[in-house]
């Protein structure tokens, strides 16, 4: 049996990640922006939290944590450590753990942060990916340089189209209008802006989204493209300037 996600809006626009195993009974968490509507989750569903994955060291991630972990095992990146709560269990690139009875792969994907990690679940094709790689956009550089981050969203790219981008946080609609200032005739993405209007004003969350969606219409997975080098006039650009640019440009924005 597969496991079960469920996305949890958490302050304005953060979402947490629930992951549940039936047939083990274990359930895991990945960020706690705050602990009231993930507490009431649990809740509802009659659920104990055995994990809780932390992606990076910012207040909108981990500031929950003290009201949730009681027993459950607290697994951050040991590049991190000094800097996130206690953790039970220090992780770096290339680690595998298992949390619900399946292989998670640890990934580094410094660049908004240095330390920031996302976790793989191949087996489930679930991807946590918080503020890495985000829903038609990527995190804000405030630690990484933009050839960090690009190498980042490369690996992340290079997973399989079918996997599902658990991201953290609601920014759909703005990325969406800045892809499209980038290319106004790109259909693929005009087609992404108006489902994207569309599921917020019927308040429906944009996240997870599909990885090969991604790869096809999030302009910081194409720094590479020619023709997104064109749109930008910058065809005779290496792809980490491109990448360097549009970053620059999605922050003025």
């Amino acid at each position: 049996m597969p496991v079960e996600l469920i996305t949890i809006p958490c302050l304005s626009d953060n979402y947490a990640y629930l992951i549940h195993n039936d047939a083990s009974g274990q359930t895991a968490l990945v960020d706690v922006p705050e602990a009231a509507p993930i507490q009431a989750e649990l809740d509802r569903r009659g659920w104990t939290l055995t994990d809780i994955l932390l992606t990076h060291h910012h207040d909108d991630h981990v500031q929950g944590l003290d009201a949730l972990r009681n027993d459950a095992r607290v697994i951050g990146a040991r590049a991190d450590a000094h800097r996130l709560p206690r953790l039970d269990t220090e992780v770096a690139e290339g680690d595998t753990i298992t949390v619900c009875d399946r292989a998670v792969t640890v990934m580094d994907v410094s660049g908004h942060t240095i330390g920031h990690i996302a976790f793989y679940m191949p087996d489930e094709s679930l991807l946590f990916t918080a503020d890495s790689l985000m829903a038609m956009g990527c995190g804000r550089l405030f630690e990484g340089t933009p050839a960090q981050m690009w190498d980042s969203l490369q690996r992340l790219r290079a997973l399989p189209g079918d996997t599902t981008v658990c991201s953290g946080h609601e920014y759909t609609m703005t990325n969406a209008r800045f892809a499209l200032s980038l290319e106004p005739g790109n259909k693929a993405i005009i087609s992404r802006h108006e489902a994207t209007k569309t599921a917020r004003e019927n308040g429906r969350a944009t996240v997870p989204s599909l990885l090969s969606l991604e790869c096809e219409t999030n302009p910081f997975l194409r720094a590479d493209d020619p023709v997104l080098a064109k749109a930008i006039a910058m065809a005779d650009a290496q792809p980490a300037e491109i990448f360097t640019e549009i970053r620059a440009r999605r922050d003025r924005f």
